[in-house]
């Protein structure tokens, strides 16, 4: 292997990917279904960013503590609830598809101050085999 330094002109794409839980109860309205009755889910959630430039001091792109601190602070807001009683669900069935796209805008939100990344996507998950994940196409990694 080459030990030359890295090129300062990397192409490339740096990808960060962290993951949590949380524990909810919820139904969906008019599903016409046993998911109509009040029934819970451990779910999984994780979370991508990503980013062209590192942070020039330590050669990352943002500490993964820090990232998981920040989805931490919008996933709390759902953990151990009842979500068809939170008013972002009052009138909107709290599936997993509108379930990650909550934690994806909350999300962004909370990473406006860190210029270097994107916000690619969230995933939530009910269960290991079945997943919804939810991106808005046009955003392309930052710097």
């Amino acid at each position: 292997m080459n030990a030359a330094p890295f090129a300062a002109d990397g192409r490339g794409v740096y990808q960060l990917t962290v993951t949590m839980d949380f524990a909810a109860a919820h139904c969906l309205r008019h599903y016409g279904g046993p998911c109509e009755n009040l029934h819970g889910h451990n779910f999984a959630v994780e979370a991508v960013v990503s980013g062209r430039k590192l942070e020039p001091k330590v050669d990352i792109l943002m500490d993964f503590k820090e990232l998981k601190n920040r989805l931490a602070a919008v996933v709390a807001e759902l953990d151990h609830c009842h979500l068809n009683e939170l008013a972002v669900f009052a009138k909107r069935n709290p599936s997993s598809e509108l379930i990650a796209r909550y934690i994806f805008e909350g999300l962004r939100e909370r990473l406006a101050d860190v210029p270097q990344v994107t916000l690619q996507s969230v995933s939530v998950s009910e269960k290991a085999s079945s997943k919804a994940t939810y991106m808005e196409p046009d955003a392309g990694p930052a710097g």
